[in-house]
């Protein structure tokens, strides 16, 4: 009996030390429950339940091996393990990738619900920035195998030479550097698109901040009516009026109004506050926000959220280049878009994980490291997802970048860049002609009597 004790005791131990708590953390019993009940498909009588599924997708993210088929065996490994005693998920890699293509997108659109409270959750007092709930928007492309069944539904995203490949436009919350939402699409698919889908998915309230490809009247203008802040780079590719009337509010600094001609007779002008900023030995730049008032959001603030607005780029570079997924490896398009669908998740699990324990050791969570977080958890995988010495979150709390000052330039030497895109040049700026005073005070009479 003695031994019966000391033997349950350490399997206790070991189930507390290990990647199984983690997940149920994020992925709790009742929405599992709820995922059972979602969709057509009956799911009592099969190996490959959501639960499964889930674990094995995300710990493949996880995984460094070169091919899926190692990496599904690996996290199968794994998360046998993890269930002692349970029925085992089937055991081929084509049986899996049936299983997931059972996942609709009513089960998507409740992992992704679920990620989000998990994310808000996990957050914590970094869920607001200097007063904001923030984020960045983004896109990236993602290369696919140049297979004839990827060229034809994906199709070239214009430059010479290059295969089929994916849009992927993110937003990034800039309180805990982890992605928000995410859009999937062909290469050639614009990032404005994707972020009037995208756009559903902010708080009304929050600040969204985004370069000079997204300054489109018409995309700005739907953001201030879903009641989103926006703080965006104007470029040489816009005119911004001055000199027009200010008819709803007197305030102080820089007026400006977003009114092209083609949109004068259906829309009254978007009326934005106008900062400068001049970087040290750099061409200076032009912000344009929808927050009129700079008490609420001061002209320091703004550039402190433009540079925060750099994390995204990083993020970009660690799911890539870290996370090994600048190529997606399945040779369908629907099984593409399903593996970068999936990579995100996983790198937005393993960043949930890490940016509770930073919280509970009092780091920022913008002091995380992909890198040393994927080496805490690719060891707990070999160990059939166990930890050595203490929990997940303990492991993770170490997980933090280098504080050392740079000397030199970081600028590559002799490095053969493949583009060499010029900076965003100066808004241009003209003054409102008079038509265009009685034109837009027109244009709010009418609104107000409608």
């Amino acid at each position: 009996m003695k031994t019966r004790s000391v033997e349950s005791r350490d399997s206790l131990s070991c189930y507390r030390s290990s990647l199984r708590p983690a997940m149920s953390g994020i992925f709790t019993a009742p929405f599992l429950s709820l995922l059972l009940g979602l969709g057509p498909q009956p799911w009592s009588a099969r190996r490959w339940t959501p639960g499964y599924l889930i674990y094995v997708s995300v710990l493949m993210t996880l995984d460094e091996a070169e091919h899926l088929k190692d990496r599904f065996a690996h996290a199968r490994q794994a998360v046998v393990a993890l269930f002692p005693g349970r029925k085992r998920p089937g055991t081929t890699y084509q049986g899996y990738v049936e299983a997931r293509g059972r996942l609709r997108r009513c089960h998507q659109r409740a992992i992704q619900r679920q990620l989000r409270e998990r994310h808000q959750w996990a957050a914590g007092p970094y869920w607001q920035r200097d007063g904001w709930v923030a984020f960045a928007v983004d896109g990236t492309r993602v290369e696919l195998p140049r297979t004839a069944a990827n060229e034809k539904a994906f199709g070239c995203a214009g430059r010479d030479k290059t295969g089929p490949q994916l849009q992927l436009t993110s937003l990034y919350h800039l309180g805990t550097g982890l992605p928000w939402a995410w859009q999937i699409g062909a290469g050639t698919e614009s990032e404005q698109v994707h972020l009037c889908h995208l756009a559903r998915r902010l708080p009304v309230g929050s600040l969204l901040v985004a370069d000079a490809g997204f300054t489109s009247f018409d995309l700005l203008r739907s953001l201030w009516q879903r009641r989103v802040h926006f703080l965006v780079r104007m470029g040489s590719n816009r005119t911004l009026l001055t000199g027009l009337a200010n008819i709803e509010a007197q305030i102080r600094g820089e007026l400006v109004w977003l009114w092209p001609k083609k949109k004068q007779s259906k829309y009254p002008p978007l009326q934005l506050r106008l900062v400068r900023i001049e970087p040290a030995n750099r061409t200076p730049m032009y912000l344009a926000t929808s927050v009129l008032d700079e008490q609420a959001l001061t002209d320091r603030q703004v550039g402190q959220f433009y540079r925060m607005r750099w994390g995204q780029e990083v993020f970009h570079r660690s799911f890539k280049r870290t996370l090994a997924q600048h190529t997606m490896r399945s040779d369908s398009p629907a099984e593409a878009k399903r593996e970068l669908e999936w990579a995100l998740i996983g790198y937005l699990v393993l960043g949930l994980w890490s940016v509770s324990a930073l919280r509970a050791a009092g780091h920022d969570p913008l002091r995380w490291s992909v890198g040393e977080s994927l080496r805490v958890v690719r060891a707990a995988m070999r160990r059939g997802g166990r930890f050595g010495r203490g929990t997940l979150g303990r492991c993770l709390r170490q997980a933090v970048k280098d504080r050392y000052v740079r000397t030199g330039p970081k600028a590559a030497r002799n490095w053969p860049h493949k583009k060499n895109d010029r900076p965003p040049g100066l808004p241009k700026m003209r003054t409102a002609t008079e038509h265009e005073k009685r034109r837009a005070i027109k244009t709010y009479e009418r609104l107000k009597a409608t």
